[in-house]
C-alpha cells in the first residue's frame, strides 16, 4: 500500500469517526424535546432517530458538494491529504469537548473550521468567499428564522387551540411529534451525513482516486451508516440542556419547534446546498416557542452560554487543527 493510498484510507475511517462523533453530539436535536414531553422513550426516539437519519443522509448531495469543493483548495498530494486529516481532528476534538460540558454546539461549524484552520496553517487557498456566503450568514440568519418563526408559529397556534381542551390537545401533539421528530432527524441526516460525504471526496480528489464533486455510492452509505449509529448511542448530556434546561416543552411546543426547524434544514439543503447547523435551528426554535409563555420562561443565562459556544466553535475547532496539523508537521 502507498503512503498516498494510506493516507486517503485513514481520513476516510476519521471521516467516519466525525460523523459517528456528529451522530451522538447532535442526536438531541432530533429526539430531546420529544423525550422531554414523553412522546417517545428514550430507546424509541434514538431507533427512529438513526433511521431517519439515515435515510436523509441518502437523499441529496448538495452540501457535500459545498464542503468538498467550496472550503479549501488542499494540494492533490499528500500534504493535502495531512491538511483534512488535521481538520477532521480538530473538528472531532471540539466535539468530544462540548459533548463533555453538555454544549449543544455545531458539528457543521466544528468541521468548516477545523478545515479552515488546517489551510491557513498549511497556506492553502480557503475561499473565504464561500465561508461567507455559504457559513458566516446562514449562521446568523438560521437561529434568528428559527426564534422568529418558531415564536410566530407558536403564537397562532395558541390562537387556533384558545378554546382547546388542555388534556386532549396534549394528547394529540404529543401524537404528533413522532412524526416532527422524524421530520428534523431526516434533516439532520439530509445536512450532518453529507458533510463528512463531502470531505471524504476532497481527500479521495487530493490523493488523485477521484475526480469532480459527485459522491461516490460507498461514500455515501459509510456516511450514512456512521451518523446513525452515533445517533443511537445517545448523547444524554446535550439532551437534558436542550430538552429541560433552556425552557419547559410541552407537546405542542415540541411539536412546532421540531416542525420549524425541519422545515429550515430542508430549504437550506434543497435550495441554498447551505452547510447550517442544525443544533443552532433546533435550539433557537426551543428558544422560540419558549418565549411565547412569557420572556423569564426561557432561560437566558443557559442560552447565553450556548450562543457564546456557538461563535467559539469556529475559531476553537481551527485553532485545534492549526495544532494538530503542526504536531503533523513536526513528526513527520
Amino acid at each position: 500500500m502507498t503512503l498516498t493510498l494510506f493516507l486517503v484510507c485513514a481520513i476516510a475511517v476519521i471521516a467516519f469517526v466525525f460523523d459517528f462523533t456528529n451522530g451522538f453530539h447532535d442526536a438531541a436535536n432530533a429526539v430531546a424535546t420529544s423525550v422531554a414531553t414523553r412522546a417517545l422513550s428514550l430507546e424509541q426516539a434514538l431507533v427512529m432517530a438513526a433511521i431517519m437519519n439515515f435515510v436523509g443522509a441518502l437523499l441529496g448531495t448538495g452540501v457535500a458538494e459545498t464542503i468538498g469543493s467550496g472550503i479549501i483548495s488542499p494540494p492533490q498530494d499528500d500534504s493535502g491529504l495531512v491538511v483534512v486529516a488535521a481538520g477532521l481532528i480538530g473538528a472531532i476534538v471540539w466535539n468530544l469537548i462540548t459533548w463533555w460540558f453538555g454544549l449543544p454546539s455545531s458539528s457543521s461549524h466544528a468541521l468548516i473550521g477545523g478545515l479552515t484552520g488546517a489551510g491557513l496553517a498549511a497556506s492553502t487557498t480557503v475561499h473565504w468567499l464561500v465561508i461567507g456566503e455559504k457559513v458566516v450568514i446562514p449562521m446568523f440568519l438560521s437561529p434568528l428564522v428559527g426564534f422568529g418563526l418558531a415564536f410566530l408559529v407558536m403564537k397562532f397556534v395558541l390562537f387556533l387551540l384558545r378554546t382547546a381542551t388542555y388534556k386532549t390537545t396534549m394528547r394529540r401533539f404529543r401524537r404528533a411529534q413522532i412524526f416532527s421528530s422524524a421530520a428534523i432527524a431526516l434533516g439532520h441526516g439530509l445536512q450532518d451525513a453529507q458533510k463528512t460525504m463531502g470531505v471524504v471526496v476532497l481527500a479521495l480528489v487530493a490523493g488523485g482516486y477521484h475526480q469532480g464533486t459527485d459522491i461516490p455510492l460507498w461514500v455515501k452509505i459509510g456516511a450514512a451508516a456512521a451518523i446513525s449509529l452515533g445517533t443511537y448511542s445517545g448523547g444524554v448530556r446535550i439532551m437534558k440542556t436542550l430538552g429541560q434546561n433552556i425552557t419547559e416543552v410541552d407537546p405542542t411546543r415540541g411539536f412546532v419547534a421540531e416542525l420549524v426547524a425541519a422545515s429550515v434544514l430542508y430549504t437550506t439543503a434543497f435550495l441554498w446546498h447551505a452547510p447550517i447547523s442544525t443544533t443552532h435551528t433546533m435550539t433557537s426554535a426551543v428558544m422560540g416557542v419558549g418565549a411565547t409563555r412569557r420572556r423569564s420562561a426561557v432561560r437566558w443565562g443557559v442560552a447565553g452560554n450556548i450562543v457564546g459556544g456557538w461563535f467559539l466553535t469556529l475559531p476553537a475547532a481551527a485553532a485545534f487543527a492549526m495544532i494538530v496539523y503542526s504536531i503533523i508537521q513536526f513528526i513527520v
